[in-house]
């Protein structure tokens, strides 16, 4: 099959699209598919296009054997509503045009949302090109925006909403990354074809902490935090996530001199996440900035507990950060400040332990807990990595999504489309 995953994030960028989408993309090239990636110039989360991809209009590369077709973006980190909309705008019609000229037929046209925009380009592509839309969904659009407070304007959002139920409407096929996603749109298109395709961790190169104690050591040495029991974040510093909790647990712990917490990436929260931090002279607090994804496996293994918290929504009770995977696949034991689905996931897996969203003492209560029992930290790590192994090996879910494109062409085909 001839398959174009159109999706403004994609690596070197960091985040759980871009790890998604790259190990989709490379898993259907090695099953012989002829995959191509439309993406922007990687700006996110800076708000900066680094070199070498600064100063082009167009660029090809190839990026793990896959085609890779980038398109110009207006790259700013102004969280702003006006410069929101040009980012997203200007990737919208910038991929259109390479899309159309660059492009061959297609088979299928995967498009990653949000941004909910750029269905408008996978739609017009698969006008142009012969090709079945599919929508992937890993988060509900205008609904999330809506709920953090992030869009307010009524028309803004009569006009999101609309866009969202006609794109749907118009794909072959629908995916999604949780069952709160699929039961979400189920319920509005009865008549689609609406399909789980979660988030997930590859266990190559995930391996637990307990089989790489020297270079661990090592990296800890090197971080100034050697003898230190870890409690880690690494991903977006982000709204969503809610990460002043781990800030307010940190103070309630800092008398605890052997504890650490340490954050890894970067974000729009970050500077305020610092500045909380430093007002209450904390220091038990280390700041990093984000590390490429090759060496994530390295950073998840400085950790002793892995903290995933989200804000109180009920949006959220839909969601499961792709983060709770690979800290499983790696087995180290989680705090997962979430509820609904991701909590539910957690405590079937008997991989860590569930608190409370936004509780600083709940979730310090855990961290001591976990600190005082190692042999239990240590067998929740090793529960989720089998569970991880077991349901959400990445190399799995793209054989799943694979023979759902299959279906549906050979449903088109016993139909007598030519398409």
């Amino acid at each position: 099959m001839r398959i174009l995953i159109l999706t403004q994030y994609f690596p070197p960028e960091m985040g759980a699209p871009q790890k998604r989408l790259s190990a989709l993309a490379v898993s259907l090239l090695k099953a012989g598919h002829q995959i191509t990636v439309l993406t922007a110039f990687p700006n996110y989360p800076s708000g900066i296009i680094p070199e070498p991809y600064s100063g082009h209009l167009m660029l090809e590369e190839k990026i793990e054997d896959v085609n890779v077709l980038r398109a110009w973006i207006y790259a700013t980190k102004n969280p702003r509503m006006v410069p929101r909309l040009l980012n997203y705008f200007s990737f919208v019609i910038s991929s259109a045009i390479v899309g159309t000229v660059k492009l061959g037929q297609q088979d299928f046209i995967v498009v990653e949302s949000p941004p909910l925009f750029l269905g408008m380009t996978g739609l017009l592509l698969s006008k142009i090109k012969g090709s079945k839309l599919v929508l992937n969904i890993s988060d509900l659009w205008p609904e999330s925006a809506v709920a953090m407070g992030i869009v307010k304007n009524k028309t803004i959002v009569a006009l999101a909403t609309w866009l969202e139920e006609f794109l749907y409407r118009q794909a072959h096929l629908i995916t999604g990354q949780t069952q709160g996603i699929v039961k979400n749109i189920q319920s509005r298109f009865t008549d689609k074809t609406v399909a789980l395709i979660p988030n997930g961790a590859s266990l190559e190169g995930c391996s637990p902490p307990s089989l790489n104690n020297q270079e661990g050591a090592f990296t800890k040495e090197k971080l100034g935090i050697r003898d230190k029991f870890v409690i880690g974040y690494a991903g977006l510093h982000g709204i969503a996530q809610g990460l002043e909790v781990i800030i307010q647990t940190a103070q309630l712990l800092s008398d605890y001199r052997d504890l650490t917490f340490v954050f890894f990436g970067e974000g729009p929260e970050k500077s305020k996440l610092i500045h909380l931090s430093n007002q209450a002279k904390l220091d038990n607090i280390h700041f990093y900035p984000a590390a490429p994804s090759t060496d994530m496996p390295k950073i998840l293994r400085l950790f002793d507990v892995a903290a995933i918290p989200l804000k109180r929504l009920d949006l959220f009770k839909g969601a499961l950060p792709s983060k709770m995977f690979e800290a499983m696949a790696s087995a180290i034991p989680l705090i997962l400040a979430v509820d609904g689905e991701a909590r539910t996931l957690v405590e079937k897996a008997q991989s860590g332990i569930c608190v409370e969203p936004e509780s600083p003492p709940a979730m310090a209560e855990a961290i001591l807990k976990l600190y005082h029992d190692r042999a239990y930290s240590e067998t929740l790590g090793k529960n989720g990595r089998h569970f991880v192994f077991k349901y959400y090996d990445r190399d799995k879910i793209a054989k799943d999504f694979e023979r759902l494109l299959f279906k549906s062409a050979g449903e088109d085909r016993e139909n007598g489309s030519t398409s």
